[in-house]
């Protein structure tokens, strides 16, 4: 399926949808959409088995679960578009590889849009239950995948910005530092200087406090950047 086009079922048919024009009732990470999309899947086939048996409340519910299903996996699919050139290509390979889940996905979609139109037109849908429900297990491992996939993609991103971090902080540890050793040598020389390094002393300490300060804010950084390393 082209990462640009969501398939949104209806009562007179499947009319493609330009992704544009999906908008989410809340945001959600691509990790969140991703697992999310096992409990769709999971929802719409019982949804789908209850309508199969005559209840029309469950038929509606099923063709908005299918729906819900096909705008997130469009969603997740234009993310690809949005990450660095390692994490896209990371993502490409499991959706559209050789091994790819991407078919596994758009051939659930296209079963489960054929049993609602089936089962609304009062058709023999037994088969395409059949299919649906022994390819249950294929789905889930497709969607497990995407969720894994990207649950280390946003782990990984996790570390790189803690890394970066902990250098930003460990900068500023280093010039607390330093300004401690000039505020000290400026006490010295304040001191040296009687009455006529007074303020230049009253300079000096606050200073001396502003980088204690830092010292103490960069340390409490440092050792939470610690606990996240070793979480």
């Amino acid at each position: 399926m082209p990462p640009s086009v969501a398939v949104i079922p209806g009562r007179t048919g499947i009319s493609p949808i330009s992704v544009s024009t999906i908008t989410a009732p809340a945001p959600l990470s691509d990790l969140n959409l991703a697992a999310r999309q096992r409990m769709l899947s999971q929802r719409v086939v019982m949804q789908t088995l209850l309508a199969a048996a005559g209840d029309s409340k469950h038929l509606e519910a099923a063709r908005k679960t299918l729906q819900l299903f096909c705008d997130s996996e469009a969603q997740l699919l234009t993310t690809l578009t949005h990450y660095d050139e390692v994490s896209a290509r990371q993502l490409r390979a499991v959706y559209e590889g050789p091994q790819g889940i991407g078919v596994t996905i758009e051939t659930f979609m296209d079963r489960m849009r054929k049993a609602l139109e089936t089962i609304e037109r009062g058709g023999q849908v037994q088969s395409l239950l059949s299919d649906i429900v022994g390819s249950t297990d294929e789905v889930l491992g497709a969607l497990n995948k995407a969720t894994s996939t990207f649950d280390a993609i946003a782990k990984a991103k996790s570390d790189r910005l803690f890394k970066e971090l902990g250098t930003i902080v460990s900068d500023i540890h280093t010039i607390a530092r330093e300004a401690k050793i000039v505020s000290f040598n400026a006490q010295v020389i304040a001191a040296r200087a009687g009455d006529h390094g007074r303020e230049f002393a009253v300079v000096a300490n606050v200073l001396s406090g502003i980088s204690a300060e830092i010292d103490r804010l960069t340390k409490k950084a440092m050792h939470l950047s610690d606990r996240k390393q070793h979480a």
